[in-house]
């Protein structure tokens, strides 16, 4: 019999590294080099964050060059970079030069943030706790999930696959343990994009995934 799920909550810890950019190309010098956790803050902090409006890009780095650097073109390309398709972060951060390279050889016209508007590079760390709940088959998720907290599905959904060689999240990690392997409730789960959706909504389709199948079983 596989072990029990342990279902585990988490908070990220934004640290400040020092490092600010006024221009594209100072934002451009800086990704080359701050700390690949940076990275992750940028693209997936947002999602743990508490807000009431409707965010209108999905990364802070595409929010700043919209907001203070007024560059539309560019903002809508970093916006639609989905960090799942990298295999790492590594991956990520070479996309976000490339792209913003690009658009620094479209044009030799210099645009400045005001000195209140600079680009702060945020490294996060993440603090995971225990809740002491654990879950003994896939099927007692159904009930559950629903339930859980936003940061529990930032933590086991997300968060998850840059835990592992696989890039899977811990639900279908631990359902590949059980004899079954419940691969088509795995499939369906991998058919669910966490970057373009906010944590109670990848809450939502999670829920309906193991309810839809599991009801589908009876």
């Amino acid at each position: 019999m596989p072990q029990s799920f342990t279902l585990k909550d988490c908070a990220l810890i934004a640290i400040a590294t020092g490092r600010r950019a006024q221009t594209l190309k100072e934002l451009r010098d800086h990704l080359q080099s701050v700390p690949v956790g940076s990275i992750y803050h940028h693209f997936w902090g947002h999602l743990l964050e508490a807000r009431f409006d409707e965010p209108e890009f999905n990364n802070d780095i595409a929010a700043w060059v919209r907001h203070a650097l007024h560059d539309k073109a560019l903002a809508e390309r970093l916006a639609v970079i989905d960090p799942t398709d990298f295999p790492d972060l590594e991956a990520l951060r070479q996309e976000l030069i490339d792209v913003i390279e690009e658009r620094l050889d479209e044009s030799d016209y210099v645009t400045w943030s005001r000195s209140d508007q600079q680009f702060e590079f945020i490294h996060s760390q993440i603090v995971v706790f225990d809740t002491r709940r654990r879950v003994e088959r896939p099927e007692d998720f159904t009930e559950l999930l629903p339930h859980i907290s936003a940061s529990s599905v930032f933590y086991h959904f997300i968060d998850a696959r840059r835990r592992n060689d696989e890039r899977i999240d811990d639900l279908c990690a631990w359902m590949g343990s059980f004899e079954d392997g419940y691969a088509g409730l795995k499939e369906r789960l991998a058919e669910v994009d966490p970057f373009f959706a906010t944590l109670t909504e990848l809450r939502d389709q999670l829920s309906a995934a193991f309810r839809d199948y599991f009801q589908g079983e009876q």
